[in-house]
């Protein structure tokens, strides 16, 4: 993997099939070979070196390190081709490539938590995408954000705000069907072609000129635009006011991503102290407090009173425990 080690931006999916859990052995067995062969058909037109897929278990996490609509379209792809339950959502964010115990490909950050949570809020059988996707895919050509519906804020268990956007169930396929209108055995005998609009046929017209763009991704800054040199000079200037950047200035299709931290959420400004066996953590904003409570659940703690603001200081009290 060549590029393991490093922190690159780059659109994730994530899919859960609803109360997989609760099946007996036999019935777990038969969905996940179901929900196999569905993913790996709708993987198909990816190249496998643009890809880094995660077994969850009950689902699956994908991320996608050539074009962003990769996610989109295999999403869809998925939706119209099974009759499974199953949750999705897709975030557009900073992950590590990394190698496992086994030395396989894997992928750890923020934007795979994010889509997590984004999947979290979705019904059976809905996809949901985050803000940061949105405000990239919605770009892509003319015809694209005609498929999003804003759907407001969510919280998450860690009172970390996310704007979602639903992805529409009717736009149309080949020969004018719409994903509502195929049939029902269309899902389980004949695989379904995705007709989304051609990103490379349609795309706007691109000015390098044109300042980059800043999209508020929750604990992240996604920077965002045509020129490798705007966008390195709009994260330099973050970083010069005290943002950790997270991933340099990288091409991802047409266009140049980079990320840092969030000025609101640099979990440095919070403080930590240890009392018999709780870690109470203090700072000047909720989303720096949310943050430093992320760090110490990945190593362990569990969140056992919500973030709350007292006597103008945001607050959050943590279990001390061992991974």
């Amino acid at each position: 993997m060549e590029n393991s080690g490093r922190t690159l931006v780059c659109s994730v999916l994530f899919l859960d099939i609803v109360e997989y859990s609760k099946k007996s052995v036999d019935d777990q067995i038969k969905l996940k070979e179901s929900f196999n062969r569905t993913l790996s058909k709708a993987l198909e037109a990816v190249a496998a070196r643009d890809r880094v897929i995660l077994d969850t278990g009950d689902g699956a996490a994908i991320a996608f390190l050539g074009d962003p609509e990769d996610a989109l379209f295999v999403a869809v792809a998925i939706r119209g081709n099974t009759d499974l339950p199953v949750r999705m959502g897709v975030n557009l964010g900073p992950v590590r490539l990394v190698k496992d115990i086994n030395g396989q490909a894997n992928i750890i950050g923020d934007g795979i938590n994010v889509a997590q949570r984004v999947m979290s809020f979705s019904e059976p059988g809905q996809l949901l995408v985050s803000r940061s996707f949105y405000e990239v895919a919605s770009r892509l050509s003319n015809d694209y954000a005609n498929l999003f519906t804003h759907e407001g804020s969510r919280s998450d268990k860690h009172v970390r705000e996310h704007e979602v956007y639903s992805v529409v169930t009717d736009f149309r396929g080949p020969g004018g069907t719409t994903e509502n209108e195929a049939s029902p055995a269309r899902k389980s005998d004949v695989w379904h072609a995705v007709d989304l609009p051609s990103a490379r046929a349609q795309s706007k017209a691109h000015d390098e000129n044109q300042p980059a763009q800043i999209f508020d991704a929750g604990a992240n800054l996604i920077i965002s635009g045509y020129s490798q040199s705007r966008v390195e000079e709009t994260l330099n200037k973050l970083a010069e006011a005290g943002s950790r950047i997270i991933s340099p200035a990288t091409r991802v299709s047409d266009k140049w991503i980079a990320s840092c931290e969030h000025p609101r959420a640099r979990s440095s400004t919070c403080k930590v102290a240890t009392i018999e066996g709780k870690q109470i953590v203090t700072g000047p904003t909720r989303e720096a407090v949310a943050t430093k409570v992320d760090e110490l659940i990945h190593f362990g703690a569990t969140l056992v009173s919500e973030i709350t603001l007292t006597h103008g200081v945001w607050t959050a009290v943590c279990q001390t425990g061992q991974r």
